[in-house]
């Protein structure tokens, strides 16, 4: 009987510990795959430095547009996907004329606003309903009245950033930095949108390719 219940033992201990290796195989397993479908992204670059002026032809030939939809996961994949950006997430831009402030609404709510400069006499910028077409980083410039070129840097009348959003065909505007700051909350411009450039760098990193702008008087 002691034989029999010893022989029982021993078996009940090799089918425990058998079962216990093929556990931590099985998990060493899990453990390299979760770490080959985890390894760093490849980041996609930012727009390019553009040495064209802020025309038309200049802003869509030169700059390739900032892509609005996040990439579909693998299949593979164990990460959750991001939820999509919902109608109550949106970001939309209201640039009030009469307050000399442009608005970031996500939704209904007022994120953040900020001082800017509009069209003077004769120059308004434009009321109505657009969308944002073109993004620069570092934009160069050409006086249209002049055609001086200036490259981009700290003197560059369009400052850092360059965010378009009303065509006639052939002239922009858009809002933009500018190293000119005493004129920021006035009626100063030929009709494009002055901002400080600190401000302008952080609206740029809110908006994309269609994000709609809506000016009132």
């Amino acid at each position: 009987m002691d034989q029999k219940l010893g022989f029982y033992k021993g078996l009940a201990y090799r089918s425990l510990a058998a079962g216990l290796g093929s556990l931590l195989l099985s998990s060493v397993g899990i453990a390299g795959a979760f770490a080959e479908e985890n390894d760093p992204a490849v980041l996609t670059p930012s727009p390019s430095t553009s040495q064209a002026a802020p025309s038309l032809p200049g802003l869509l030939n030169s700059i390739p547009p900032r892509s609005t939809v996040a990439p579909a996961p693998t299949a593979e994949s164990e990460e959750p996907a991001i939820a999509p950006e919902t109608a109550d997430q949106t970001v939309r831009l209201r640039l009030s004329l009469s307050d000399r402030r442009v608005y970031v609404y996500r939704g209904e709510t007022v994120e953040v606003s900020y001082p800017v400069a509009i069209g003077r006499s004769g120059w308004e910028t434009p009321p109505g309903e657009f969308s944002v077409f073109s993004q620069i980083v570092d934009p160069g410039w050409t006086n249209p009245f002049t055609d001086e070129v200036s490259p981009p840097g700290p003197d560059n009348p369009l400052g850092e950033r360059w965010i378009g959003f009303w065509s006639d065909g052939n002239n922009v505007i858009g809002f933009h930095g500018t190293p000119n700051r005493d004129s920021v909350g006035k009626a100063a411009s030929h009709g494009c949108v002055r901002m400080y450039n600190e401000d302008v760098r952080a609206l740029y990193d809110v908006v994309a390719i269609g994000t709609p702008v809506i000016v009132e008087p």
